[in-house]
């Protein structure tokens, strides 16, 4: 546990640096689940994540001759983008090294403040090892994503936040990658109020956290995989687990699906673009993991720092899998008319095409016939079978994707 007085300390070097993140009432996602939801919105911090938190209050603590040495980081994303930004602040050099699949505008986001990247590995862990292995080489200050007391009481100022805005929270749900954020939060909850519940959250495909609490010993993960990267951690660190098994009530998962959902949800519902590891909690909640009902609960959006790519799938899958969108292939006989007639079909139902392909040379297809690739726009499930119906009365083959 990191001393209050730490992380009263770590806010003081904060304040002139970060303002307090809004904490805001969830109307909706409060009525779906007969709780009281509160949003901790670390998504609109600078840098777009609580991360800064911690990297600034550990670099804010070095000597000037460590600075002058600079600093190293390992990251995909958002530790890195708050070391370059607390390096550049202190007129530090940074290097940050991150795994070479890291899209674009992450790196450019970290260069932006000036740091130097070096690409290096296929996932987080390597890029660890490489960082470590580059500091000590050149005998620069390792900045640690989580496993620090510098950090986690860094992070411990949103714990600060919580309880200055609300004195009568019930429970804190929190996302748990390596538990730097959940630790910091805790340590800070705690030591003032005890009663208050902290439950953390793991994504299915990185779960290592939660097996090594439930059996009090360090277990790590073969492979990680999941859309939530800011809590995709292999390995499972003694000191943090130490800390979660002292200061955690309980841990759940949800399923990437889950995640996804959470996502579209506060993007839709409560016009917040919320990242992964962010939406863990809100997950959790929609799709009773652990009951809230009658309980006043904050959800820490941890970041917002989603890649456009991922957010563009997540909300494609959405509207299909809430019968907002529908992809169809249907086979028609390839003479002149055939597409005319098939389209009048969504037309008379008030289905909107948004894109088509028509393809007549695949192997699979009987001479004569042709492949019609259909995405419209429709009104629900009603709607869809309605659409199906139609079709099949009016001798279509076809097939939904």
């Amino acid at each position: 546990m990191i001393t209050l007085e730490n992380i009263q300390q770590a806010k003081q070097r904060l304040e002139t640096i970060i303002r307090p993140t809004p904490l805001a009432y969830a109307p909706i996602l409060s009525a779906n689940s007969g709780a009281d939801i509160y949003l901790k919105k670390e998504n609109l911090q600078l840098t777009g994540s609580f991360k800064l938190r911690g990297a600034f209050n550990k670099i804010a603590k070095l000597s000037n001759q460590e600075r002058a040495k600079g600093v190293v980081a390992a990251s995909a994303g958002n530790h890195a983008q708050g070391v370059a930004y607390s390096s550049k602040h202190f007129g530090c050099e940074a290097t940050i090294v991150m795994p070479e699949a890291t899209p674009l505008l992450k790196v450019s986001g970290v260069k932006s403040h000036g740091a130097t990247v070096v690409l290096y590995g296929a996932n987080y862990d390597e890029a660890y090892k490489y960082a470590t292995d580059f500091a000590t080489k050149h005998d620069k200050t390792f900045v640690h994503p989580f496993a620090d007391d510098d950090v986690i009481a860094g992070q411990g100022t949103i714990g600060l936040e919580l309880l200055e805005e609300l004195d009568d929270i019930d429970m804190i749900i929190i996302p748990i990658g390596g538990g730097g954020l959940i630790s910091g939060i805790a340590s800070a909850v705690k030591q003032l109020k005890p009663s208050i519940k902290i439950v953390g959250v793991v994504a299915s495909g990185a779960r290592a956290m939660k097996e090594s609490f439930e059996a009090k010993t360090p277990i790590d993960s073969i492979s990680v995989k999941t859309i939530a990267d800011g809590i995709a951690v292999r390995d499972v660190t003694p000191k943090m687990l130490e800390n979660v098994t002292e200061l955690v009530d309980e841990i759940i998962e949800v399923e990437d699906t889950e995640i996804a959902s959470a996502i579209l949800f506060l993007l839709e519902q409560h016009k917040l673009v919320v990242e992964g590891a962010g939406a863990t909690g809100t997950a959790a909640i929609m799709h009773n993991k652990i009951d809230v009902k009658g309980k006043k609960v904050v959800l820490p959006l941890s970041g917002g720092n989603i890649d456009v790519t991922m957010l563009a799938q997540i909300i494609e899958k959405g509207l299909v899998k809430s019968s907002r969108k529908m992809n169809l292939i249907v086979t028609l006989i390839d003479k002149p008319g055939s597409l005319k007639m098939l389209t009048q079909i969504f037309e008379d139902l008030s289905a909107n095409i948004v894109q088509i392909d028509y393809d007549r040379n695949s192997v699979s297809l009987d001479f004569g016939d042709a492949n019609v690739t259909i995405a419209l726009e429709t009104k629900g499930e009603e709607h869809q079978q309605s659409i199906r119906d139609n079709l099949k009365s009016s001798g279509y083959r076809f097939n939904e994707l």
